[in-house]
C-alpha cells in the first residue's frame, strides 16, 4: 500500500489501522461514535460548553460513556444539500484523522458556517477548536 506525503511524514495514521500489542486498532468512524437524535443533539446544544474559532463553533458536554460521540450540524444558510454533506464529510474525515488522540467521555456537536470548504481548512479547524474545549491530547 502507497502512503500518502503527511502519512510519510507520521502526520495522519494509515487507512487500514495500526497494531497496538496483538490488537489492530482502526481510524474508522463507528456508528457508536454518532450522536444520534434531536433530544441528544439538543442537550449538548443547551448545557455544553462553547468554543469559537472562525468558521465553526464547538459544543462539549460530559457523558459519562467510555468514548466520544459527535454530531455535524450547518448554519441555516449553509447552501444547498451537496454542499452541506461535502462540509460533513470533510468535518468527518477531520474528525478521524484526530479522534484518537482526544480525550475519552464526550458528547460534541460541531457547528460549521458558510465559508472555506477545504480539508486543510476544516483540520485546522477542528484542532483548534478541540484544543480550546481542552481534550486534544489525553
Amino acid at each position: 500500500m502507497e502512503l500518502g506525503p503527511l502519512q510519510k511524514e507520521g502526520v495522519l495514521p494509515r487507512e487500514e489501522g495500526i497494531f497496538q500489542g496483538k490488537k489492530k486498532v482502526s481510524f474508522r468512524f463507528q456508528r457508536a461514535e454518532r450522536l444520534k437524535g434531536r433530544r441528544e443533539i439538543r442537550e449538548v446544544f443547551r448545557h455544553g460548553q462553547g468554543v469559537t474559532c472562525s468558521g465553526a463553533k464547538l459544543f462539549v458536554l460530559h457523558n459519562g460513556l467510555s468514548h466520544n460521540r459527535i454530531a455535524f450540524t450547518f448554519s441555516r444558510k449553509f447552501g444547498t444539500a451537496v454542499e452541506r454533506n461535502r462540509a460533513r464529510r470533510l468535518g468527518r474525515e477531520a474528525y478521524r484523522h484526530i479522534g484518537y488522540a482526544l480525550k475519552p467521555g464526550y458528547d460534541v456537536v460541531l457547528l460549521v458556517y458558510p465559508g472555506c470548504d477545504t480539508f486543510a481548512g476544516r483540520m485546522e479547524q477542528v484542532k483548534r477548536l478541540f484544543s480550546k474545549a481542552d481534550l486534544y491530547g489525553k
